[in-house]
């Protein structure tokens, strides 16, 4: 008697059904954007057509500093790896097309694929050193193993030692030839270096990356294995770096220890990552895109570009740590690249 009380004191149960909701992934922006990714892939692959070689040159670099700066965004960003070391990838991969091409006369353009072999198995012993170093220590374990890499580099005689090499193969390809190759490879570059993160972090293992991004002591508890997504990480990174850079020397026509494993390969990446925001693949386009025309336009004035760039990015750490992209999420939702889940109601 009591509980018939209580139930017509409180009146009858609610029984209003809430409406079907959907899970949304895909944005109106993100198909924007995804519609002029495609416009971009067609337009660099189509470049022997309309452009000068001063061009397709200038755009072959824009798209090395994408690249690389991805490959250092996915590290940093998501897995939580802060590297100051990464040239070396740039300067093996390179180094072994070099030698794929012009001394066991492999086609240059097929050896630029092969070529990946050499930083994907340099990640692994690199990472069984290295992980065990953590923060700074594992950011100077990168360096060291960059700088013994080009000492021995510059004293091994099968690749010339310091005096590098030159690929006087490609002079057996007509400049359209060279043109439509590195072309079409630049365009595959940014499809996996720009589009693989995409598909990645969309994936199970995008919800993993960012659990372990946010706190990684937290993620392990849930079931996230760590240590091994770091690997994984790592191996995919140097592959994707390598890239650029065997594709980069590709269309330099020659390579030395200095160039291949110079530290600015790290500093471009880490300036272009901080000024357009850490962890967002937007961010690094953008990011790219300053550096690109700031060296046009700036780079004359020498040690004292450098200087502001350095300060930039100080500045872009300490007071706006999502960078030029975290900003504009401040003001608009519209990411180009979508990787959130929303739920929405199902109106159908």
């Amino acid at each position: 008697m009591v509980t018939h009380a209580l139930a017509t004191a409180q009146g009858p149960a609610d029984t209003t059904e809430l409406p079907p909701v959907r899970v949304q992934r895909q944005t109106v922006s993100g198909v924007i954007a995804m519609g002029l990714g495609i416009v971009a892939l067609f337009t660099v692959a189509s470049m022997p057509l309309w452009a000068s070689q001063g061009l397709i040159r200038d755009v072959v670099e824009l798209c090395c500093y994408i690249a690389v700066a991805q490959m250092w965004n996915l590290l940093a960003g998501y897995a939580g790896l802060v590297s100051v070391g990464q040239q070396v990838f740039v300067g093996v991969a390179a180094y072994m097309m070099f030698v794929m091409a012009q001394l066991w006369g492999i086609n240059p353009f097929v050896a630029v694929m092969l070529a990946m072999i050499a930083p994907a198995l340099l990640a692994i012993p690199t990472y069984g050193l290295l992980h065990r170093l953590d923060g700074p220590y594992f950011a100077i374990g990168t360096w060291v193993v960059a700088e013994v890499l080009r000492l021995a580099t510059s004293v091994f005689g099968y690749v010339n030692g310091g005096a590098g090499m030159s690929l006087r193969v490609m002079t057996s390809y007509s400049p359209m030839e060279r043109a439509v190759g590195v072309s079409l490879l630049c365009a595959l570059m940014l499809l996996v270096t720009v589009g693989g993160p995409y598909w990645l972090l969309r994936s199970r293992y995008g919800l993993a990356l960012i659990a372990m991004r946010d706190n990684p002591v937290a993620a392990a508890s849930q079931g996230v294995n760590v240590g091994r997504l770091r690997f994984l990480i790592w191996v995919a990174a140097a592959v994707g770096t390598g890239l650029a850079g065997a594709i980069y020397f590709m269309a330099q026509l020659r390579i030395t220890p200095p160039s291949a494993y110079d530290p600015n390969w790290a500093s471009i990446a880490i300036f272009i990552v901080m000024v357009g925001g850490l962890g967002s693949l937007e961010g690094v386009l953008i990011g790219a895109l300053v550096y690109f025309f700031a060296e046009r336009w700036f780079g004359q004035y020498g040690a004292t570009y450098m200087v502001v760039l350095g300060l930039l990015t100080l500045f872009m750490a300490l007071f706006a740590r999502g960078g030029i992209w975290g900003l504009i999420c401040k003001v608009v939702d519209a990411p180009w690249f979508p990787t959130r889940r929303r739920l929405v109601e199902d109106r159908t």
